[in-house]
């Protein structure tokens, strides 16, 4: 069980970086439990209007990967769920979600460099 921070997708460096880690843990560890947990600038991975790479975000959702939005950087932002992809769960807070995953064992990374 891993969960990952990701808070920095608008830059599209990072986001090609961090897909690429996705795409070696979930072809490593094909039966591990992964959510992805963008908030602050990371909304953008997840966003078709800024992200380079939702065909990959679309295929890693399909093969179990979780990607969920942070509800308080999307109101403190003023972005709306219609400008995500419908793949995308919400929770109200990205850090917390984080903290209770790691309180439930999950390992935590932080995605990107």
């Amino acid at each position: 069980k891993i969960v990952f921070q990701f808070t920095n997708g608008q830059d599209t460096m990072q986001q090609k970086a961090f897909i690429k880690q996705l795409q070696n843990l979930t072809e490593h560890w094909p039966q591990a439990n992964y959510e992805v947990v963008v908030y602050n600038q990371g909304l953008e991975l997840v966003m078709p209007e800024k992200s380079k790479f939702i065909p990959e975000v679309i295929i890693l959702h399909k093969k179990g990967v979780r990607f969920v939005v942070c509800e308080n950087t999307m109101k403190n932002r003023k972005i709306e769920k219609t400008a995500f992809i419908p793949e995308v769960e919400y929770v109200k807070a990205g850090i917390a979600e984080i903290v209770e995953k790691q309180e439930q064992g999950w390992s935590y990374i932080k995605g990107g460099f």
